[in-house]
């Protein structure tokens, strides 16, 4: 890993060098072109320390005798010598150029690199820093392929970080995707006792390793590609050893003992140069696992010229057929990472990618096609293909999709269309790079397919893995349910609402500060000054203060110049709005634009937390505190419902059914609170729920001076008060008749799930 991140490091200081060169350093043309020159570059670095070319330095020793002023005529001539067969050179060439092999596959086949002239800074650069000063032949072709593309992207450099696949992340969609039963069915294999059985065995387990076929649908850089070939490779060496037990390959004579090829790899990608860039990071993988081969079947074998490269294909993987580039008949895995971008972040062409996909039986788009996430678009793409076959499909998907009302928008079509079902997950994790400026990403991990799978379903979550019966889409172990948004509750509880909206420019508001200067100058309006509670004020015990003006007399607000002022900004913010909504709220700037203030004390429910939190902090309200959107609120609550919401019951529902902004909870009434399924319980198991509430509110008490943070900070909360929620906790387990002990959180969910079928099929 850190050689290949020292190569890009190499390489990025190449580009720079060489851009400053060009004339026309930002044309698109000139971008490209130095793209494909450091490309080509690479592969001579890395041919010339792994052997390819026949000696160590030979690519240094040649640029070497050149100075400065001809170096770039020295490189071109080189490159045009590579793509000549040996038989069609010009007979006359120098011994430093007819040395040289005849490379192929492409790669220096196009006259459009233009290379500009070299300074003595690039000289230094490339043969001493680069060249003489660094050893390419260990470089992770999966790492450095990703590390290689990031480096020439102008938009990846412009934001001075890589973001790119470990490979400890690629293995966790390879490792249970295929990988982990062609590695236990080759340690069956050793363990035969028949000698010719065993032999047989292995002959046929090689054969099977080069008849699979993968395909990449968003192959960038090819580093699931190119993971995936060595990992083949090395299976195949060490049948290849086991076979040969250490005797040279006479059999062979001079047909290669290798069956597993690069060309058994396929995939799409919109990006020309990280097409180029993954078939480059191929062979050298190839290089690097031929030379394993050789150490093992003890003979030579020739990897130039180039034969063949990964069938990767340069388009838009969401408008082509897929079985253009590969057939379904011929494919056995589909896996890879495609791309995170949101519904309200969608261009209109992404939107236009995706519309047309997710269609129903009549061709007609689902209602909630145009609010999904784009990667739904590839989990569309892979449920119709794999229609019919044993292909097995693995992606990497922002966790967002198994959330929320995504899951809904996303899966309830895949599972309607195509039949599809989940045979292994994992939960939320981060997706770390393995880049100077790592990009952090909350994945999931999900592997589906249609055909019958024998095996336990497997679901890892925290570094844990588990066998269960059913992976629902919100990667639970429960009932394949699909929780719709609701406008009331499916219960009969309170309805839960949102808080007041300002729209207001931040004119309506004031801080401590502010407040007091008023009150100093105007006295009077003190009473129109209410405190006020958004999520953050809520949970960190800030004071923020709002003009609350509901049925204040015109002739008040007209004599505080503090308010007329205010209103008038108010008035002056809706007016430059684009939604009809907010400039007809101009004609009242002293109100809130929405208002839904009870007239008694409430529950306060914050739209966003921290997942670090065993329990959010759900409080009561006296009704002259003013609520802002910010938060929700349940009027007409009592100690029963605000006990049965803070417990770890609907806690485990909230954690698996609310969206999320990265892992931050984002509670959403329509589809948590109005579908969570409540207990029915005795009038004793009722009232026991309502002392245990009272009682968590006494324990917060015993601590006037700590926020929502502290107390709720799993490090720092108090005893008494952790407590008081235990005994909760199992009040309201008991009211539902779960166990108190022996379930994990995952059971409560799957329990809950049932119940919501349930209600759902009464109503």
């Amino acid at each position: 890993m850190e050689i290949s991140i020292k190569a890009g490091e190499i390489v990025g200081l190449l580009y720079d060098a060489f851009l400053k060169q060009y004339k026309n350093p930002n044309d698109p043309d000139t971008l490209k072109s130095l793209n494909r020159l450091c490309m080509r570059l690479v592969f001579c670095l890395y041919a010339e320390h792994a052997g390819i070319f026949g000696r160590c330095l030979m690519f240094h020793d040649y640029l070497e005798q050149f100075n400065t002023r001809y170096m770039h005529y020295a490189l071109g001539l080189l490159f045009r010598v590579l793509d000549q067969r040996e038989e069609e050179r010009y007979i006359y060439l120098p011994s430093s150029l007819a040395a040289f092999p005849y490379v192929s596959g492409g790669l220096f086949a196009d006259g459009d690199v233009a290379i500009p002239p070299f300074t003595d800074e690039i000289r230094d650069l490339l043969l001493n820093k680069a060249s003489q000063g660094f050893d390419w032949s260990d470089i992770s072709p999966t790492i450095f392929g990703a590390v290689f593309e990031a480096t020439l992207n102008p938009e990846t450099r412009r934001r001075k970080g890589m973001h790119y696949t470990s490979i400890e992340n690629i293995h966790k969609v390879i490792d249970p995707l295929f990988l982990d039963g062609l590695n236990e069915e080759l340690e069956k294999i050793k363990g035969l006792a028949a000698v010719r059985t065993r032999e047989r065995r292995l002959k046929e387990f090689q054969e099977k390793l080069a008849s699979l076929q993968f395909l990449d649908p968003a192959a960038g850089s090819g580093n699931f590609l190119t993971e995936t070939y060595l990992c083949l490779r090395r299976l195949e060496n060490q049948v290849l050893e086991l076979l040969m037990k250490g005797q040279i390959a006479m059999a062979f004579d001079t047909v290669s003992p290798i069956k597993v090829g690069i060309s058994q790899f396929h995939g799409m990608e919109i990006n020309d140069f990280a097409v180029t860039v993954a078939k480059t990071a191929s062979w050298i993988a190839e290089n690097q696992m031929m030379r394993e081969t050789e150490n093992i079947v003890l003979m030579d074998l020739d990897f130039l010229p180039l034969k063949t490269s990964a069938n990767i294909v340069e388009g838009n993987a969401l408008r082509l057929d897929w079985n253009d580039v590969v057939g379904k008949e011929k494919l056995d895995y589909i896996m890879g990472t495609p791309p995170f971008v949101g519904y309200s972040l969608q261009s209109r062409s992404q939107k236009s990618d995706i519309l047309p996909l997710y269609v129903d039986e009549n061709n007609k788009t689902y209602n909630t096609a145009g609010k999904i996430y784009y990667v739904a678009g590839w989990y569309w793409k892979a449920s119709e293909m794999i229609q019919g076959t044993a292909i097995r499909t693995a992606l990497v998907s922002t966790n967002s999709i198994t959330q929320g009302e995504q899951v809904a928008g996303v899966w309830k079509p895949l599972y309607d269309r195509f039949g599809i079902h989940i045979d292994f997950a994992h939960r939320t994790f981060v997706w770390d790079s393995e880049a100077s400026a790592k990009a952090h990403v909350h994945c999931v991990i999900v592997g589906f397919s249609v055909v019958k799978n024998e095996k336990k379903k497997m679901l890892y979550s925290g570094g844990k893995e588990s066998h269960v019966e059913n992976i629902n889409p919100y990667l639970v172990d429960g009932p394949n349910v699909f929780i719709d948004s609701r406008k009331t509750p499916l219960c009969d509880v309170p309805e839960m609402v949102y808080g007041n909206k300002p729209a207001d420019g931040g004119f309506l508001f004031l801080d401590s500060k502010e407040r007091m200067e008023v009150i100093n100058r105007e006295p009077e309006i003190a009473q129109y000054i209410r405190k006020i509670y958004g999520a953050t004020e809520f949970i960190n015990n800030k004071d923020r203060y709002c003009l609350w003006l509901v049925g204040v007399s015109p002739a008040i607000i007209r004599q505080s110049r503090f308010i007329s002022d205010r209103i008038e900004k108010v008035k002056q913010f809706r007016l430059k709005s684009t939604k009809d909504a907010t400039r007809k709220s101009a004609e009242t700037p002293f109100l809130f634009q929405e208002i839904r203030h009870p007239n008694e004390e409430y529950i306060v429910v914050p739209r966003h937390s921290s997942e670090n939190r065993k329990y959010i902090p759900f409080g009561f309200v006296k009704h002259d505190i003013i609520a802002s959107d910010a938060v929700q609120i349940i009027p007409k609550a009592t100690l029963y419902h605000y006990g049965v919401l803070v417990s770890y019951v609907h806690m485990a529902w909230v954690r698996a059914v609310c969206g999320r902004m990265k892992s931050v909870y984002r509670y959403s009434k329509d589809i948590v609170y109005n579908n969570f399924p409540w207990p029915n319980p005795t009038d004793e198991q009722k009232q026991k729920i309502e002392q245990t509430a009272q009682a968590i509110l006494d324990a917060r008490d015993l601590y006037p001076d700590a926020s929502f943070a502290d107390l709720y900070d799993d490090a720092t909360m108090p005893l008494e008060l952790r407590a008081e929620h235990q005994k909760n906790d199992r009040a309201v387990m008991e009211a539902y008749g779960f166990p108190v002990k022996g379930f994990s959180e995952s059971d409560y969910v799957a329990e809950l799930m049932k119940m919501y079928q349930g209600l759902v099929s009464q109503t």
